[in-house]
């Protein structure tokens, strides 16, 4: 029972935020334009706050994990591969081969990485998971943008791709966190306090934006590749990967990393990206809905899970 209810305290307050945006979206409190300017806020300010002090105010042994490192971007680098060979048996419309793949190996691992490990490891090891995120996230964009164009038919562009990632917020943040860790350098008390003051905004912000976003829209035409999209994601990237990840020895906040990273709904940046690039916006949109939805069970599921077998 107790572990179910600490799963239970882990989910909901991701629940209740998103439920708060979206209701005050129906109640007209707030409105797409208001919507967009503060999801860029979040993006380019409170986000890259938050990953900067979690890393900064971590323990740089603890941080520096290079068997994590390479075992993440291992896992997800076969993760695509095998992508790249089911989606298309699964579906024959490239504009939409591209989306699934895109949903399945994108995940919002930024949003519900940090609050997750913040509510389940101890505070100096938060920042295990926020490097991680440093890793993961440039490799996702750019090979988001490289899968896009494979089934657009496109010509990949480096210089374009690279200037993306090294110009990304929340890369910036991290870089800068990892800088002043590794060098010892210390913040004067009044920044480090409204650094501090801005990531504990940034996770509920983004949450509360997020469910604001959310449009349960007619799915007809749509209905099967959203299954595949929706249970790639949520069910069958952590139900592959985590018992393998458990039988490499991986415990802990390296677990609870590795959980979040398999299992986070698919990345909202992934819905502009499928529009800017002549892919099934519709489709990316109604995959990160539904999944950013259904994910509060599915990571439920997860923690109560491990936790009931002391993994984590």
């Amino acid at each position: 029972m107790e572990n179910f209810i600490l799963s239970l305290n882990v989910v909901m307050p991701l629940f209740l935020a998103m439920a708060a945006g979206y209701l005050m979206k129906q109640l007209r409190a707030i409105d797409d334009h208001t919507l967009s300017v503060m999801n860029g806020v979040a993006f380019r300010i409170f986000l890259p706050v938050l990953l900067f002090y979690n890393i900064y105010k971590t323990d740089l042994a603890a941080v520096l994990n290079i068997r994590l490192m390479l075992y993440s971007v291992g896992t997800l680098a076969a993760a695509l591969g095998a992508l790249f060979v089911l989606i298309p048996i699964l579906e024959k419309d490239n504009r939409r081969r591209g989306v699934l793949i895109q949903g399945i190996f994108r995940g919002n691992f930024v949003l519900f990485g940090i609050p997750v490990a913040q509510a389940l490891a101890p505070a100096d090891q938060v920042g295990v998971a926020a490097l991680i995120i440093a890793i993961t996230v440039p490799l996702n964009n750019a090979i988001s943008v490289v899968v896009l164009e494979i089934f657009r038919g496109g010509r990949i562009d480096v210089p374009r791709i690279a200037k993306g990632v090294a110009t990304n917020p929340n890369i910036i943040g991290s870089f800068l966190g990892l800088v002043l860790l590794v060098f010892g350098l210390t913040l004067p008390y009044p920044i480090e306090k409204t650094a501090l003051d801005f990531s504990r905004v940034a996770t509920p912000l983004a949450l509360f934006l997020l469910g604001g976003t959310m449009s349960f829209s007619a799915v007809k035409g749509l209905l099967r590749p959203l299954i595949i999209g929706v249970v790639g994601k949520l069910v069958v990237l952590p139900m592959v990967f985590i018992p393998i990840s458990i039988h490499m020895g991986f415990r802990g906040i390296e677990l609870i990393t590795l959980m979040v990273l398999y299992g986070a709904p698919t990345a909202v940046a992934s819905f502009t990206m499928a529009h800017q690039m002549d892919a099934d916006g519709e489709l990316a949109g109604q995959i990160i809905v539904f999944g950013s939805a259904l994910s509060v069970l599915t990571i439920f599921f997860m923690i109560f899970t491990l936790k009931q077998l002391a993994y984590i």
